[in-house]
């Protein structure tokens, strides 16, 4: 059962980390700037959605999944992302916990000029967030395999 939960999770992970790209790439194009047409606005809001539903992809649905796989206690967040760095899915515990802050601040953000503010960092940071799906996918490839 568990087994089949990975295999489907791993799936939608995929998809994530395909919208993610594709989103990333877009703004890579129109860099970072004062003022942005409405397309460009439209592409980064898009992009800070994208990588706030796979922050919360990744660290809620895919490293929980992996802890239940293992036998891991299903604790906090804290030992969820503790987990995961011991999976060495990632290097930098703090770097995550900046990661997942500026996704609760793009969440919480409503006013337009202040979205703008976090367009650089989240642009950033969405690069190193397909470094950790794709890290994710990987380490998932490995265990698959063996069944």
């Amino acid at each position: 059962m568990i087994y089949e939960k990975l295999k489907q999770d791993n799936i939608l992970l995929k998809k994530q980390l395909s919208w993610l790209k594709i989103s990333t790439c877009q703004c890579k194009k129109i860099t970072i700037k004062k003022e942005y047409t409405v397309e460009e606005f439209g592409n980064f809001e898009t992009l800070c959605s994208r990588y706030s539903r796979s922050m919360d992809f990744l660290i809620r649905k895919i490293f929980r999944t992996l802890d239940e796989f293992e036998f891991e206690n299903q604790g906090t967040l804290v030992d969820v992302i503790n987990n995961a760095h011991k999976r060495e899915l990632f290097e930098d515990i703090e770097m995550l916990r900046v990661m997942k802050d500026l996704r609760n601040t793009i969440v919480h953000e409503y006013i337009e000029d202040e979205l703008i503010d976090v367009f650089e960092e989240v642009l950033k940071y969405s690069e190193i967030l397909i470094e950790i799906i794709n890290n994710t996918l990987y380490y998932i490839k490995n265990i698959i395999s063996k069944f």
